[in-house]
């Protein structure tokens, strides 16, 4: 298993430049709800995302990940 702390940590210093609010982030907190974020700008971070780890994030996938800590254990899966 990928130690998730290191992705985490990535994962939130991608966030960084999206987080318009400043928003204090946790492994709780929502990319609709708390981050406020649009389509356009969901689609351009998870293309960051992907860049970063060297993943593809299926559609499929990304309907289901809500929040940071779901993300992070998506990236940690998908690197497997």
């Amino acid at each position: 298993m990928t130690d998730r702390q290191p992705i985490f940590d990535s994962v939130l210093s991608q966030i960084d430049p999206f987080n318009k609010k400043g928003v204090e982030l946790t492994e709780a907190t929502t990319f609709a709800g708390d981050l406020e974020w649009d389509s356009l700008t969901v689609m351009d971070f998870v293309a960051a995302i992907e860049d970063e780890f060297d993943i593809i994030i299926t559609m499929n996938l990304q309907a289901e990940i809500e929040t940071i800590g779901q993300l992070v254990d998506a990236v940690a899966k998908l690197k497997g």
